[in-house]
């Protein structure tokens, strides 16, 4: 025990158990309480992720969490903030790595090939992010920005830019607009996902078709 916490908590008069009872108390509903967040999103995650945003019910993810609603309901006031709550801690974790590759010291092509795997392997994992992204985006771009990245925090691709100068002046890739090649890669590793139910359907894919 701290020096201060002895001063303050230590039962030496009866208002001071009191106290000590009350401060331990609060801590274990403290500890209670975080583990019950944390299951909450875990299921939300995959409610989401196996049914999506529309399909998902609250009950359904107050059952996968094994609590009931209502305790669901007091962690979370409705589905909306929820899938907002899970999709952006998992931006958080992914778009950082995606900077990790724009400035490793990797040769441009070994890095393409690394950018179009990370964000393949993120896109099948939660199948749901890019649509939140979009919608935030779209919703509010510089609020979104900031929660995502923070204040000075920002995407750095400039030196990613940079290298497809240079492959250019070498004469290894056809002159092309770095950033038009930036934005097309993002563009052909996203789009498949977000048109998932039309290829999936129009060309009778399997899941592990379309996965593969």
């Amino acid at each position: 025990l701290t020096h201060s916490f002895q001063k303050f908590f230590l039962p030496e008069k009866p208002g001071n158990l009191i106290l000590l009872t009350k401060w331990l108390n609060h801590m274990v509903k403290k500890i209670k309480n975080k583990g019950a967040e944390g299951k909450i999103l875990a299921a939300a995650k995959k409610v989401f992720t196996s049914k999506g945003m529309t399909g998902a019910r609250m009950q359904d993810i107050a059952d996968e969490a094994g609590i009931n609603k209502a305790l669901l309901h007091y962690y979370f006031r409705d589905k909306d903030k929820l899938f907002e709550v899970v999709f952006l801690e998992e931006a958080k974790k992914f778009f950082p790595k995606i900077n990790s590759i724009f400035n490793s010291d990797v040769p441009l092509f070994g890095k393409i090939h690394n950018f179009v795997n990370e964000y393949i392997d993120e896109m099948q994992e939660n199948p749901y992010l890019p649509w939140f992204v979009i919608n935030e985006i779209n919703r509010d771009p510089d609020q979104f920005m900031y929660k995502l990245w923070g204040k000075d925090n920002l995407p750095k691709p400039g030196k990613f830019l940079e290298q497809i100068g240079e492959e250019i002046k070498k004469g290894t890739i056809k002159k092309i607009s770095p950033v038009h090649l930036l934005m097309n890669m993002i563009s052909m590793t996203i789009f498949p996902f977000i048109g998932r139910p039309m290829f999936v359907r129009n060309l009778r894919l399997s899941d592990k078709q379309f996965n593969d």
